[in-house]
């Protein structure tokens, strides 16, 4: 079992599927094999996204999903919990990004934060990013896709 919790940055109007983040990154951590692990997810803006990836990596842009590691645990009434970290996934890039490697925006979503909980199970992928259009090579990015391939009929956007 794991903890997932989904927030959302205030004065942005609360999308639809909100509610099914929860139950796809359950999976997702099913799949990656996540045991008694908490993450938080965090949507938010550009401008937002922008102050974390300046205050936290040292880069004056935004980007499309951060991930920040934590590795506490914690003791509660249910068990043993390690916080593995939280995840932040910009809703104005989602749809940038969507267009661009010609999918839909649930299937961005998707590959927004199967990379995100990669990145909080100690995993890195170097200079190399997804592109269109290019098979990838770095075990990160081949299991991400490895793992999307396996949900592909998963939905969080209906």
């Amino acid at each position: 079992m794991n903890r997932v919790f989904v927030s959302l940055q205030e004065d942005i109007d609360e999308p639809q599927w909100l509610a099914n983040v929860e139950g796809f990154v359950q999976t997702a951590m099913k799949a990656l094999k996540f045991d008694g692990e908490e993450v938080s997810i965090l949507f938010c803006n550009d401008s937002y996204m922008r102050e974390l990836n300046n205050t936290y990596r040292h880069i004056d842009s935004s980007t499309d999903v951060l991930s920040f590691e934590n590795d506490q645990e914690y003791e509660d009434e249910e068990g043993k919990w390690k916080c593995v970290g939280d995840i932040a996934i910009s809703l104005d890039t989602l749809p940038v990004n969507a267009q661009y490697f010609d999918e839909n925006n649930n299937s961005e979503l998707k590959r927004l934060l199967v990379h995100g909980l990669l990145h909080l199970n100690g995993m890195d992928h170097g200079e190399e990013h997804i592109e269109k259009g290019q098979t990838p090579v770095c075990e990160m990015l081949v299991l991400q896709e490895k793992i999307l391939e396996s949900l592909k009929d998963e939905k969080i956007i209906l």
